[in-house]
Protein backbone atom coordinates (compact mmCIF):
# COMPACT_ATOMS: atom_id res chain seq x y z
CA UNK A 1 0.00 0.00 0.00
CA UNK A 2 1.57 3.48 -1.03
CA UNK A 3 1.49 5.69 2.18
CA UNK A 4 0.53 9.06 1.12
CA UNK A 5 2.46 12.18 2.12
CA UNK A 6 2.21 13.73 5.35
CA UNK A 7 0.96 18.04 5.08
CA UNK A 8 3.57 19.56 5.85
CA UNK A 9 2.78 22.74 8.65
CA UNK A 10 2.06 26.09 7.20
CA UNK A 11 4.55 28.58 7.97
CA UNK A 12 2.05 30.44 10.35
CA UNK A 13 1.54 27.28 12.46
CA UNK A 14 5.19 26.88 12.52
CA UNK A 15 5.76 30.54 13.85
CA UNK A 16 2.99 30.00 16.60
CA UNK A 17 4.14 26.61 17.67
CA UNK A 18 7.67 28.70 18.29
CA UNK A 19 6.31 31.24 19.89
CA UNK A 20 4.32 29.00 22.15
CA UNK A 21 7.49 27.42 23.31
CA UNK A 22 9.80 30.40 23.84
CA UNK A 23 6.67 31.63 26.10
CA UNK A 24 6.74 28.52 27.98
CA UNK A 25 10.06 28.26 28.31
CA UNK A 26 10.74 31.92 29.25
CA UNK A 27 8.32 31.46 31.73
CA UNK A 28 10.04 28.38 33.71
CA UNK A 29 13.12 30.61 33.76
CA UNK A 30 11.95 33.20 35.40
CA UNK A 31 14.23 34.69 38.43
CA UNK A 32 13.10 34.35 41.38
CA UNK A 33 12.11 37.07 42.99
CA UNK A 34 13.42 38.29 46.72
CA UNK A 35 12.45 41.09 48.91
CA UNK A 36 14.68 42.70 51.73
CA UNK A 37 12.48 43.67 54.36
CA UNK A 38 13.48 44.64 58.39
CA UNK A 39 14.44 42.29 60.58
CA UNK A 40 11.77 43.22 63.11
CA UNK A 41 9.05 43.17 60.44
CA UNK A 42 6.86 39.94 61.02
CA UNK A 43 6.91 37.64 58.37
CA UNK A 44 4.64 34.48 59.25
CA UNK A 45 4.71 31.51 55.92
CA UNK A 46 3.82 28.64 57.48
CA UNK A 47 2.19 29.10 61.23
CA UNK A 48 5.80 27.27 62.44
CA UNK A 49 8.07 29.19 65.37
CA UNK A 50 9.95 31.65 63.70
CA UNK A 51 12.16 34.57 64.58
CA UNK A 52 9.42 36.65 65.55
CA UNK A 53 7.88 34.19 68.23
CA UNK A 54 11.28 33.78 69.93
CA UNK A 55 12.26 37.83 70.23
CA UNK A 56 8.44 38.71 71.49
CA UNK A 57 8.41 35.65 74.28
CA UNK A 58 12.23 36.17 75.59
CA UNK A 59 11.36 40.38 75.93
CA UNK A 60 7.76 39.09 77.56
CA UNK A 61 9.22 36.21 79.75
CA UNK A 62 12.12 38.68 80.71
CA UNK A 63 10.05 41.55 81.32
CA UNK A 64 7.84 38.96 83.46
CA UNK A 65 11.08 37.80 85.59
CA UNK A 66 12.15 41.27 85.83
CA UNK A 67 9.28 42.77 88.00
CA UNK A 68 8.96 38.81 89.81
CA UNK A 69 8.94 39.95 93.62
CA UNK A 70 12.50 38.15 93.65
CA UNK A 71 14.38 40.65 92.48
CA UNK A 72 12.92 43.43 94.84
CA UNK A 73 14.34 41.47 97.91
CA UNK A 74 17.97 41.33 96.78
CA UNK A 75 20.18 44.70 97.84
CA UNK A 76 22.25 44.40 94.64
CA UNK A 77 22.32 42.95 91.02
CA UNK A 78 22.38 39.06 90.72
CA UNK A 79 24.09 37.36 88.53
CA UNK A 80 22.84 35.47 86.33
CA UNK A 81 24.26 32.27 84.06
CA UNK A 82 22.13 31.35 80.67
CA UNK A 83 21.94 27.17 80.75
CA UNK A 84 20.05 25.74 77.97
CA UNK A 85 16.75 25.43 76.53
CA UNK A 86 15.61 22.07 75.47
CA UNK A 87 13.38 21.66 72.22
CA UNK A 88 10.10 19.06 72.88
CA UNK A 89 9.04 19.81 69.77
CA UNK A 90 8.62 17.85 65.94
CA UNK A 91 10.29 20.34 64.30
CA UNK A 92 13.50 22.26 64.53
CA UNK A 93 13.65 25.37 66.25
CA UNK A 94 17.01 27.66 66.42
CA UNK A 95 16.75 27.40 70.91
CA UNK A 96 20.48 29.02 70.56
CA UNK A 97 18.78 31.79 68.78
CA UNK A 98 15.80 31.97 71.24
CA UNK A 99 18.42 31.69 74.52
CA UNK A 100 20.17 34.67 72.66
CA UNK A 101 17.37 36.78 72.59
CA UNK A 102 16.80 36.28 76.19
CA UNK A 103 20.47 37.01 76.75
CA UNK A 104 20.19 39.97 75.21
CA UNK A 105 16.81 41.89 76.99
CA UNK A 106 18.43 40.30 80.38
CA UNK A 107 21.87 42.28 80.04
CA UNK A 108 20.38 45.32 78.30
CA UNK A 109 17.95 45.63 81.29
CA UNK A 110 20.65 46.86 83.65
CA UNK A 111 18.52 44.93 86.63
CA UNK A 112 20.89 41.87 86.41
CA UNK A 113 24.69 40.99 85.68
CA UNK A 114 25.11 38.28 82.80
CA UNK A 115 27.92 36.24 82.83
CA UNK A 116 29.48 34.07 79.72
CA UNK A 117 27.49 30.64 79.72
CA UNK A 118 29.07 26.50 79.42
CA UNK A 119 29.21 27.51 75.26
CA UNK A 120 30.99 30.87 75.51
CA UNK A 121 33.21 30.09 78.47
CA UNK A 122 35.57 27.52 76.97
CA UNK A 123 37.22 30.03 74.36
CA UNK A 124 37.27 32.95 77.04
CA UNK A 125 39.48 30.27 78.91
CA UNK A 126 41.50 29.33 75.88
CA UNK A 127 42.46 32.64 75.53
CA UNK A 128 42.98 33.22 79.20
CA UNK A 129 45.46 30.30 79.11
CA UNK A 130 47.57 31.75 76.21
CA UNK A 131 47.69 34.83 77.29
CA UNK A 132 49.53 33.24 80.53
CA UNK A 133 52.22 32.28 78.16
CA UNK A 134 52.80 34.84 75.09
CA UNK A 135 51.28 38.28 76.36
CA UNK A 136 53.24 40.83 78.86
CA UNK A 137 52.67 40.57 82.27
CA UNK A 138 50.42 43.37 82.81
CA UNK A 139 48.15 42.44 80.11
CA UNK A 140 47.47 39.28 81.14
CA UNK A 141 43.78 38.56 82.27
CA UNK A 142 43.99 36.68 85.44
CA UNK A 143 43.14 33.07 85.88
CA UNK A 144 40.74 31.48 88.12
CA UNK A 145 39.11 35.42 88.54
CA UNK A 146 35.33 34.78 86.92
CA UNK A 147 32.51 35.85 88.25
CA UNK A 148 30.44 33.00 89.74
CA UNK A 149 26.68 32.99 88.86
CA UNK A 150 24.10 33.17 91.57
CA UNK A 151 21.50 31.82 89.41
CA UNK A 152 20.71 29.65 86.33
CA UNK A 153 18.09 30.22 84.01
CA UNK A 154 16.76 27.01 81.75
CA UNK A 155 14.28 26.43 80.08
CA UNK A 156 11.78 23.62 77.92
CA UNK A 157 9.67 24.77 74.36
CA UNK A 158 6.84 22.19 73.62
CA UNK A 159 4.17 22.00 70.37
CA UNK A 160 1.06 20.99 69.95
CA UNK A 161 -0.11 20.29 65.76
CA UNK A 162 -3.90 20.04 65.03
CA UNK A 163 -4.71 19.27 61.56
CA UNK A 164 -8.31 19.18 59.56
CA UNK A 165 -8.79 19.46 56.39
CA UNK A 166 -7.00 22.32 55.41
CA UNK A 167 -6.28 23.79 58.46
CA UNK A 168 -3.94 23.57 61.04
CA UNK A 169 -3.15 24.75 64.45
CA UNK A 170 -0.16 25.20 65.83
CA UNK A 171 0.34 25.49 69.82
CA UNK A 172 3.66 26.38 71.56
CA UNK A 173 4.26 26.97 75.19
CA UNK A 174 7.38 28.05 76.36
CA UNK A 175 8.36 26.96 80.42
CA UNK A 176 11.23 29.10 81.50
CA UNK A 177 12.95 28.42 85.56
CA UNK A 178 15.21 30.92 86.99
CA UNK A 179 17.14 28.58 89.80
CA UNK A 180 19.18 29.22 92.78
CA UNK A 181 22.63 27.54 92.18
CA UNK A 182 23.69 27.02 95.97
CA UNK A 183 20.81 25.99 97.30
CA UNK A 184 18.48 24.49 93.86
CA UNK A 185 15.54 26.68 94.89
CA UNK A 186 13.46 28.18 92.05
CA UNK A 187 13.36 31.75 92.21
CA UNK A 188 10.88 32.24 89.42
CA UNK A 189 8.93 29.86 86.62
CA UNK A 190 7.39 32.03 83.54
CA UNK A 191 5.42 30.43 80.86
CA UNK A 192 4.17 31.73 77.61
CA UNK A 193 1.41 30.27 75.21
CA UNK A 194 1.21 30.37 71.70
CA UNK A 195 -1.69 29.28 69.44
CA UNK A 196 -1.76 30.20 65.26
CA UNK A 197 -4.58 28.94 62.87
CA UNK A 198 -3.45 28.72 59.45
CA UNK A 199 -5.72 28.15 56.62
CA UNK A 200 -8.14 29.57 54.05
CA UNK A 201 -10.91 31.97 55.06
CA UNK A 202 -11.32 33.82 58.64
CA UNK A 203 -10.81 31.65 61.48
CA UNK A 204 -14.41 31.95 64.08
CA UNK A 205 -14.25 30.86 67.63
Amino acid sequence: MRRLPLPRPSTRSAALLLLLALASAAGGCAPRRVTRVEPSTTVDLSGRWNDTDSRLVAEEMIRDVLASPWLADRGSRPVVVLGRVENRTLEHIATDTFLRDVERALASSNRVVVVAGPGDRDPLRQERAEQQVYARPSTRAAERAETGADLMLNGVISAIEDREGGRQVFYYQVDLSLTELESGEKVWLGQKKLKKVVGRGRYKA
